[in-house]
């Protein structure tokens, strides 16, 4: 499980904007679940506790990409209208 990620941001693809920089740095690190590893690393945890959370964490995602894609049919109904 140990991988290793390896996750930069350039100014180039920020265009100079340090702002815009951390935000996509801090985007990109919470996609890799860095933080969140760090956090549960910390204290131990029951296998079948991290299982329950996992598939929880699943179903979470799940509902969000289904709900992504009906507010995706909705717009393209709109605009056909």
């Amino acid at each position: 499980m140990s991988k290793t990620i390896n996750i930069g941001v350039t100014a180039r693809e920020c265009r100079g904007n340090n702002d815009k920089m951390i935000r996509k740095f801090n985007k990109k690190v919470k996609k890799e679940r860095i933080i969140e590893q760090v956090k549960d690393r910390k204290h131990y945890k029951k296998p079948s506790v991290a299982k329950k959370e996992k598939r929880a964490r699943a179903a979470r995602a799940r509902l969000r990409e289904r709900l992504k894609k009906q507010r995706a049919q909705e717009r393209r109904k709109r605009m056909n209208k």
